[in-house]
């Protein structure tokens, strides 16, 4: 399988979540900046992947953040937990500086705005508001919700993390 790589971008440290990914030069609004690529699976292999992988996860702390299983549209999903896959390693963020796009059947990381040299390259992983809790941020930005979930459901999870904070209150 071909590398996805970019003569823009690199693997480096990252203060969010172990490694990330970083603009080597300034990227201009809009351009498409890696393939987000891996092995084409069904949803149901998928589900069975992404079960399996969370299940080792909570036996192994430090693993969290590891399916790197990507929905491509209603049938496929892409498994990018391959080593050949740079934009797997771009962190979630909830103040993003990029987003993906699916055309023609590939998944984009793309520019949301002008990215400087040097900057993490980060996109609102989107997961749903229904599985907040296994999903804990920590991007560090000003607009963090403390969850890893898609921005039209934020008011949603305001009120979940209310009630649940009322609910352990009473229960003390």
């Amino acid at each position: 399988m071909q590398s996805t790589s970019s003569s823009c971008i690199e693997v480096q440290k990252s203060s969010i979540h172990n490694s990330g990914v970083f603009a080597r030069s300034d990227i201009p609004k809009r351009t498409k900046i890696v393939e987000y690529v891996g092995e084409k699976i069904s949803k149901k292999e998928s589900t069975r992947r992404a079960n399996r992988l969370v299940r080792e996860a909570r036996k192994n702390p430090e693993e969290l953040g590891a399916v790197y299983i990507f929905e491509l549209d209603d049938n496929w999903d892409i498994d990018g937990k391959v080593e050949w896959n740079m934009a797997r390693l771009i962190n979630h963020s909830c103040d993003p500086n990029c987003e993906t796009e699916i055309e023609d059947g590939k998944i984009w990381i793309i520019a949301l705005r002008d990215i400087k040299e040097g900057e993490e390259l980060v996109y609102n992983y989107g997961y749903d508001v229904e599985f907040y809790a296994e999903h804990r941020c920590c991007c560090g930005s000003d607009r963090c919700v403390g969850y890893i979930v898609v921005e039209s459901q934020w008011d949603q999870l305001r009120t979940l993390v209310q009630k649940e904070k009322i609910k352990l209150k009473k229960s003390k």
